[in-house]
């Protein structure tokens, strides 16, 4: 990746397309508004309210990242997106349950004006939706043109110069990597042929990066994690990041197992369960979406921990991850965990932990950081994957030489030495060796 010899200025709007508009996009579209208002704070949004060091300590330059590197302003963010359903962005807020009656009566104005185009969706890949506001089209390719169609006239009615897509969609089921995703002549003749592994989110990823528009995955759907729409990525000059927004449990998970990996303690064991009552909960209550999200939650530790370089420390880890459907708690997800560790001579200690989330509060911000950060990235000219953006994803894509890294401290380190590096400041090695001479 080539340091930017300049980046762009954000100039005219920025228009914002969610396929999925339930609890998280509407409780983002909603956030936004709120904030344009001064009815409320961007909480969780680094880019609004993180701070950047810049060059030594006895400097003392600490500036606010949306003062550091040249963001859209949140002023200038246009909404739309797709749905299975037909209720505007507000009947989807009020379904969801996510926001109280205040906040939702302030944002009304707004979401109620955002109405769902027709999504593309098909049953067998989220089998516990039913939708009703679908399109219909002869082919997968046929389907990926008119989501294509549909992203020229949002551009076109709305007026918006630039635009960034954020999937805010259901798990599908999971799937592994084919020969139809190896590169992109397979990939289209697939979605000619209505072929099995070319799942619904493929389809927009295709369309918005074939359209030049940057592409995040918020689920961890296979999607744009194929060497087929990598390849096309870089060919359209087009960023792309995900997968699955780093919220609740796994967040706690990357937090806590950097802590005993840097002080050497092992672990015997990690039992994590969930309760949680959404329209996410309802989709992976079934097996083939289940197993997707597992896969997601369950390589954190693997990866944080490198059992192959201290086997006698974490070789031999019990890691059990599960997700009960329990409609009463709403949005509300809880997430227990049960943590085996043990120290010194090897004598056992044990860590609970009870985490009462709020699954689209913690996603939202995630969702308008990777909107400003991905147009950033475009206007620098910045193409393909973005591995600095794995700070908000469960399982971040990277590329295929590579592991990824999941350690929330050092993804913080890589995403701010990034924005350094793009404005051509020094990087920050944390050494200070020169202050003890």
């Amino acid at each position: 990746m080539r340091r930017p010899t300049s980046i762009a200025p954000p100039k005219g709007e920025l228009g914002v397309l969610t396929p999925g508009m339930g609890a998280v996009s509407t409780t983002f579209m909603a956030g936004v508004e709120l904030v344009r208002k001064g009815a409320a704070l961007p909480i969780g949004s680094l880019t609004q309210l993180g701070t950047i060091r810049l060059g030594k300590r006895t400097q003392r330059r600490s500036p606010l990242i949306r003062e550091f590197v040249p963001l859209e302003n949140l002023d200038n963010l246009v909404f739309g997106g797709w749905d299975i359903f037909p209720d505007t962005a507000y009947e989807a807020a009020a379904k969801a349950g996510v926001l109280g009656p205040v906040h939702l009566e302030e944002a009304k104005g707004l979401l109620a004006g955002i109405r769902p185009m027709k999504a593309a969706f098909d049953q067998a890949y989220v089998k516990r939706l039913n939708g009703t506001h679908v399109k219909h089209a002869k082919t997968k390719f046929d389907l990926a043109e008119e989501i294509k169609d549909d992203i020229h006239q949002f551009k076109k009615e709305t007026g918006v110069q630039r635009l960034v897509m954020v999937w805010c969609g259901s798990t599908e089921v999971f799937q592994s990597p084919s020969e139809v995703h190896a590169d992109p002549r397979r990939f289209e003749d697939a979605m000619k042929t209505n072929h099995p592994s070319i799942a619904p989110s493929m389809l927009y990823a295709w369309a918005a990066i074939t359209s030049g528009v940057p592409f995040a995955n918020g689920a961890p759907n296979l999607t744009a994690d194929i060497p087929a729409l990598q390849e096309l990525a870089r060919h359209h000059n087009v960023p792309i990041c995900g997968k699955d927004f780093k919220t609740g449990q796994t967040l706690l998970k990357t937090i806590l197992a950097p802590g005993f990996k840097a002080r050497m303690l092992g672990l015997r064991g990690w039992f994590s369960t969930n309760i949680l009552g959404n329209r996410d909960g309802e989709v992976l209550d079934e097996p083939g979406s289940f197993k997707t999200k597992e896969e997601s939650k369950l390589g954190v530790l693997e990866y944080i921990l490198q059992p192959k370089l201290h086997p006698q420390l974490y070789g031999k880890i019990c890691h059990k991850v599960c997700i009960n459907y329990y409609p009463p708690r709403g949005d509300d997800k809880e997430g227990w965990d049960n943590i085996d560790i043990f120290g010194w001579l090897g004598y056992p200690m044990q860590i609970k932990v009870d985490f009462l989330c709020r699954d689209s509060i913690l996603a939202a911000p995630i969702v308008l950081d990777l909107v400003l950060f991905l147009d950033l990235a475009q206007r620098a000219g910045l193409r393909g994957i973005q591995e600095w953006l794995s700070f908000y994803f469960k399982s971040p894509m990277c590329a295929p030489q590579l592991y990824p890294e999941h350690d929330l401290f050092i993804q913080s380190m890589k995403l701010k030495n990034t924005l350094r590096w793009m404005m051509g400041e020094d990087l920050i090695t944390h050494l200070g060796a020169e202050y003890y001479d």
